[in-house]
């Protein structure tokens, strides 16, 4: 994994992957966290899940309901939220846009 950090990434540099059919950027790799941008459709389905990593969000556009262990959260752009690690969660796309996620420690699935 080494390789793949770099101090900077320039947007046109990110590394474009899908995962579970959803489009994202891999943006910045460091030895412990990870950036994404996740680019989310209306028609993207997130199944329920849990991974051992923490997870932070912020909403840059659309809109969405964030399922975090049974309960509710309507976010939208300028929002933000953490997910502990191994708990269970899932994401509903209300309006297209844009999510940038912080995993640490890096999720290995997705490089």
């Amino acid at each position: 994994m080494s390789d793949q950090r770099k101090i900077v990434v320039h947007k046109d540099e990110s590394i474009k992957k899908q995962f579970l059919g959803v489009d994202f950027e891999v943006l910045a790799i460091g030895e412990k966290s990870m950036v994404t941008k996740m680019l989310y459709k209306q028609t993207d389905l997130i199944p329920l899940h849990r991974h051992p990593n923490e997870q932070n969000g912020y909403v840059l556009s659309g809109k969405y309901k964030l399922i975090i262990d049974k309960k509710e959260y309507i976010l939208s752009a300028g929002d933000s939220y953490s997910i502990p690690m191994n708990v269970e969660h899932t994401v509903e796309i209300i309006n297209s846009g844009e999510v940038i996620d912080v995993f640490t420690p890096v999720r290995e699935d997705y490089l």
